[in-house]
């Protein structure tokens, strides 16, 4: 047991990232009964529909998972009550200031973690008194940070600087890219594209099938003048550089986007037009397999790489 096994009473340190429109509550109670930690992506669902999941993923596990917030959406207050009230203990924020909400969880005997791309986010989340942190490295798929800084770069930079316990995430698919994230001072991992390819997640399956066929260089980090976001090359990214070529103003960008542009991509299926959010580590995803395959492969490899460090000499 570790600080992050610990801290949330699992069995692997492996969180589910709850991204949107891949994270209900299929996949969280799948990650959870399989010895992870499984979160509801509450980014893509509205109020009702998010207290709908909770409930649901209660009846399908009886062990810990969580809920993830990102705070750049609307009805925040709304989605908080309902987490209070329907008794969720884990709730990771992103995408905004943790001092806003973190005493008012913490209040409610609610574990909070906050997601950072950065030292200076990292610190000002422990300063906000979350109980524990995710660096996340601009490899990750979905928004992300502006400066691009990469997973093996952040995490010990990040370590050097807090006291709480730190989850690595960013481009970590294998129980090889656990074990590194470890050894450069990660307690645990979280992982998000790795579990979009799985039979629980809730993506289209013509997305999840794109995936398979994703690449090295097939994804690009845009959009930064709105929120960054790491997106597969598909007309609409192609669209979406077209208008780069014409010095756009951000109201140009916004109106390219438009609403909906990740659910039409990853939800409903439209690999043409929609908005396609996958990290660089999709090039290593071969098969769609359940959660808890995912998970049994991962500790496997994270053994057999430790095994194999062992026998290093130099």
């Amino acid at each position: 047991m570790n600080s992050i096994t610990s801290l949330f009473g699992i069995k692997y340190p492996i969180i589910q990232a709850g991204m949107i429109w891949n994270s209900g509550y299929k996949l969280a109670s799948a990650v959870s009964n399989a010895g992870g930690l499984g979160l509801i992506g509450a980014g893509s669902m509205y109020p009702d529909v998010l207290r709908t999941h909770i409930r649901k993923c209660k009846q399908a596990t009886q062990k810990p998972f969580g809920v993830n917030v990102p705070m750049l959406y609307p009805n925040l207050e709304e989605i908080m009550t309902i987490i209070v009230e329907e008794d969720v203990k884990i709730v990771f924020t992103a995408a905004g200031n943790p001092k806003i909400w973190t005493s008012f969880l913490k209040e409610k005997d609610i574990t909070v973690v906050h997601v950072v791309s950065s030292t200076a986010f990292a610190l000002k989340a422990q300063e906000a008194g979350v109980d524990a942190i995710v660096a996340e490295g601009f490899e990750a798929g979905g928004h992300n940070g502006r400066d691009e800084t990469t997973t093996f770069t952040l995490i010990p930079m990040v370590k050097e600087k807090i006291k709480i316990p730190l989850i690595a995430a960013g481009g970590i698919a294998t129980g090889g890219g656990m074990l590194a994230a470890m050894a450069l001072g990660a307690d645990g991992v979280q992982v998000g594209s790795r579990f979009v390819a799985s039979l629980e997640s809730s993506a289209h399956a013509d997305f999840k099938q794109l995936i398979l066929n994703v690449n090295e260089g097939d994804t690009k980090l845009t959009l930064k003048e709105l929120t960054p976001v790491r997106l597969i090359k598909n007309k609409f990214y192609q669209d979406v550089q077209d208008l780069y070529e014409k010095c756009p103003t951000k109201d140009d960008l916004t109106h390219l986007l438009g609403k909906a542009r990740a659910k039409r991509g990853m939800f409903e299926g439209d690999l043409i037009e929609g908005e396609l959010e996958i990290g660089q580590i999709a090039g290593l995803i071969h098969d769609i397999q359940p959660a808890a395959a995912i998970i049994e492969a991962m500790i496997a490899e994270f053994e057999t790489a430790k095994t194999a460090l062992q026998h290093i000499k130099f």
